[in-house]
């Protein structure tokens, strides 16, 4: 089959089903914005980045979906071209939602079966919004925001043959009319690689090193920020490092803001909550890496006594999953997108998002007694292997999914 990937930022999800694709003998092409840098051995052409996102003054609430058909008509002119000039016909589309970028596809390739990576529907209560009222409760303007936040994505799920979810808890965001188009499906975790190594060891960018059994607890974030519960790991940090002097603290991720709002101007959320607690952590025992390359990453979970994951409810983190799988013991939120994988004290541990000395408790307990806990992390590993393997689970579901075979 001809296969095309659309993208912003391809290959995104897409990493290890495209080239799987190739490897089966279909011909698989990628589309994505001019400005993404990331290399891909798929033949990739590139529609021209869209306008700068539309004036709130005048688009109102509509600014989003303005943004995302702006986004759509890109995608679709270059995909014109590709018909027209390159004589491209694709048997297979798949696209992820979230950019809008499928919305006129299926006008220019009418024939061809349409794809989605469902990734999660906006929802004005129950969601991410307002679930943090120090950063803004749920009210009428907030909701009206979201509901037209949706015009897009129910647009997409209209258009699609069939979609994806990673996640039971991403799947069931989506409205009941949709549920039954999507399959779940996770990404995959590269097990293989992200296996325990008692022999590891790791050197931080600043040259520090650490190895396996050393006290280190881990916090990751692609960037540091509410949503992931920076704020909440900071609170807890003065208490979990009165209680453990020699424990050491490794911080990754940029300043810049993912989700959400952004601080103050100037300010970063990383500088925000570090400012807060500074006068009462030791800060010769926390390493602020920056974002780091992934073989630092692999080997800090691989050393970490303890890895903590903070999440509002929203999109899991592929890192909580890597984690597991490296064998890391994983302290998580109480919130449902991390509950779906980890079951209290039996792979993991779970501590309330908003109780910074529940936190800070879990975190002492966990770094204080290694052995107590030496089967949640085989039991973590077991559970991620079983059920979210690349190669032997989810890879496979992925190519059937596609070919439509699932």
């Amino acid at each position: 089959m001809k296969i095309l990937f659309v993208h912003q930022n391809f290959p995104g999800q897409f990493l290890h089903l495209a080239p799987a694709l190739v490897e089966r003998g279909h011909e698989v092409t990628a589309l994505t914005d001019e400005s993404n840098t990331r290399k891909s051995p798929i033949t990739t052409f590139r529609y021209r980045k869209p306008e700068p996102r539309p004036d709130p003054a005048v688009a109102r609430l509509g600014t989003t979906y303005a943004e995302m058909t702006n986004r759509a008509h890109r995608a679709a002119r270059a995909a014109v071209v590709l018909r027209d000039q390159h004589g491209y016909e694709p048997d297979v589309i798949f696209g992820h939602g979230g950019w809008g970028e499928t919305l006129f596809l299926r006008e220019v390739w009418p024939d061809a079966r349409l794809l989605v990576y469902a990734e999660l529907y906006y929802a004005p209560r129950g969601l991410d919004v307002g679930f943090d009222p120090e950063f803004g409760k749920a009210g009428d303007g907030k909701a009206f925001s979201v509901v037209a936040r949706q015009g897009h994505q129910a647009l997409m799920m209209t258009q699609a043959d069939a979609a994806l979810s990673p996640t039971e808890f991403q799947a069931d965001t989506f409205p009941d009319i949709f549920r039954d188009k999507i399959s779940i499906i996770h990404d995959g975790i590269d097990t293989a690689r992200l296996a325990p190594n008692p022999l590891a060891s790791v050197t931080l960018p600043s040259g520090v090193r650490f190895d396996a059994g050393d006290e280190v607890l881990t916090f990751i974030n692609r960037n540091l920020e509410p949503y992931r519960g920076y704020h909440s790991f900071m609170r807890a940090l003065p208490a979990v490092m009165r209680a453990r002097p020699n424990a050491q603290v490794v911080i990754i991720g940029g300043d810049d803001v993912s989700y959400g709002a952004r601080p103050s101007e100037g300010m970063t959320w990383k500088q925000v909550f570090l400012d807060e607690v500074r006068d009462r952590i030791d800060l010769n025992r926390v390493h602020f890496t920056g974002k780091v390359p992934y073989a630092v990453f692999v080997g800090l979970m691989q050393v970490t006594r303890v890895h903590c994951y903070l999440t509002v409810p929203f999109v899991l983190s592929w890192s909580m999953l890597e984690a597991m799988s490296a064998g890391a013991l994983v302290v998580g939120s109480r919130t449902a997108p991390v509950e779906e994988l980890i079951t209290d004290g039996v792979n993991g541990r779970l501590a309330d998002f908003f109780d910074t000395d529940n936190l800070a408790e879990t975190l002492v307990d966990s770094l204080a007694r290694p052995e107590a806990f030496e089967t949640l992390r085989q039991e973590a590993r077991a559970h991620i292997i079983e059920n979210y393997d690349l190669q032997n689970i989810c890879l496979p579901r992925l190519i059937a999914f596609v070919e439509g075979r699932l």
